[in-house]
């Protein structure tokens, strides 16, 4: 265009030798245009297809691995690629009809980084303020915390103990209901006790609440939630079956509960409150979510299934536990796949809402161990070699997600697992100590958050990581 304009300013016989030349330029700029055309439909199409899952084998990576099990460590040997699993990732990627790019646990491809949530998550403006009536007087706690495993509580709490009180922590996280379904201490509960639940790994619940408190350690009972072999076993009815009417068996052979069935929610509820009457001062729900494990698609959940979405079902249930906990004088929180902050695929699969849940818990607790995240997630070659980015990318996805929520009604505050043990099982990792550790603990900060756990199931902490009290 310059050229152009230029020649307007010349002399006539200048002019007419460029008239003999404006075919050509013509054809030049016509050519120019089909060319500019068919990169921006070449680039267009690579970037269609790059939301397509891509054909994988028996192991290849990436690989599905379980995120928050205790078992993690010792699981390593257990990925498993499902065709099924995978049709039915791509009828949802179908079904959202481009709105993200990631896959399961976002395996694939790096979510949308301006992402913004769908019609669906925005507020209803004249939607009733939940509990508008509770009067809050709960002191709540800057919780800074490492996790206690049930097998390990009687030979562990001491030392845990002593850790929290030579470092900043000042929170620890017990099982109270474990992975496998058994409850660590002879509760109180009617049906726990009919299913023989009940176990006396914590001999003396009361005296163990007592000793926290004098350390003046925060104590949070974890309850396993929707994966309990025992009450699927032992009460068939309330279990996931297969469509042939067995039951259904995650990858470690163990069988989940339905959360289409009101009885599930009765259970946990119960053991709930009975945590608060026992002391504990939050009730931090895990596994409260869909098995991802092979076979799922074989499932049938029932006709209630046909009322309510994935999404709705576990929202629906982590409202009732809060409407009923909260007035207790505890704090409710629960534990969420990282990736769901940004992929609305992964949200849909297992059935927890970043958005949804936040505007019921006290506390929303996203596992973002760099581990668990497929290679080029955020840009990042191999996300476990980069703590401090990983960590900050998705705690700042959970900004931008959280910012649409009403600041006059309720609005989790956000507190995440980080990763304190070194995943062998990943082609390209580090070993986690004291630099690692740290840089998860400073992203968190950066990205303007003040709390976090630390995750390690053998409950090995990096000591030289943390600051002395």
């Amino acid at each position: 265009m310059d050229n152009l304009y230029y020649g307007m300013k010349v002399k006539s016989s200048k002019r007419r030798k460029r008239r003999k030349k404006g075919p050509v330029l013509l054809i030049l700029m016509l050519l120019a245009v089909a060319i500019g055309f068919g990169v921006y439909f070449i680039v267009n199409r690579i970037n269609e297809k790059s939301t397509e899952p891509p054909n994988l084998e028996v192991g290849d990576e990436p690989v599905i691995l379980p995120a928050d099990s205790e078992y993690a460590l010792a699981q390593q040997s257990g990925a498993y690629y499902d065709p099924d699993l995978a049709a039915w990732v791509n009828a949802d990627l179908d079904a959202l009809d481009g709105q993200n790019d990631s896959g399961v646990y976002g395996l694939w491809t790096q979510p949308k980084p301006t992402e913004t949530p769908t019609v669906s998550q925005v507020p209803d403006e004249d939607e009733e303020i939940w509990m508008g009536d509770f009067v809050d007087t709960r002191e709540r706690v800057k919780a800074k915390g490492i996790y206690l495993a049930s097998s390990l509580i009687n030979k562990k709490l001491d030392d845990a103990i002593a850790l929290i009180d030579r470092t900043e922590l000042n929170t620890i996280v017990i099982d109270i209901k474990s992975d496998a379904g058994y409850i660590t201490y002879r509760m109180d509960n009617a049906t726990a006790k009919e299913i023989g639940a009940c176990t006396d790994t914590i001999s003396d619940i009361g005296a163990l609440i007592k000793k926290l408190k004098e350390h003046n350690i925060y104590a949070i009972a974890r309850v396993v939630t929707l994966k309990d072999p025992v009450l699927a076993d032992r009460k068939r009815e309330l279990a996931l079956k297969n469509k042939d009417g067995s039951l259904f068996r995650d990858s470690s052979g163990l069988a989940w509960v339905n959360p289409y069935e009101d009885e599930v929610w009765d259970y946990i509820l119960e053991v709930c409150r009975q945590c608060v009457e026992v002391g504990f001062d939050e009730v931090n729900l895990d596994y409260i979510r869909f098995s991802t494990d092979k076979g799922m698609s074989n499932v049938d959940f029932g006709p209630k299934a046909e009322e309510k979405t994935r999404i709705e079902v576990i929202t629906d249930g982590i409202r009732r536990i809060c409407e009923d906990i909260k007035p207790m004088g505890a704090f409710v929180s629960c534990d969420v796949y990282g990736a769901i902050i940004s992929s609305s695929v992964d949200a849909r699969i297992v059935g927890q809402s970043y958005f949804n849940m936040a505007k019921y818990l006290d506390y929303i607790c996203p596992m973002v161990y760099p581990s668990h995240y497929g290679n080029g997630y955020y840009g990042l070659d191999y996300p476990d070699t980069h703590p401090y980015e990983l960590v900050y990318h998705a705690l700042m996805d959970s900004q931008k997600v959280l910012y649409m929520l009403d600041p006059e009604e309720n609005k989790a505050e956000v507190r995440p697992w980080l990763q304190d043990f070194t995943a062998t099982w990943v082609t390209h990792h580090l070993k986690y100590g004291k630099k690692e550790v740290r840089d998860e603990i400073n992203a968190v900060y950066d990205a303007g958050y003040s709390q976090w756990f630390l995750w390690n199931a053998a409950v090995v902490y990096s000591e030289d990581a943390l600051e002395k009290s």
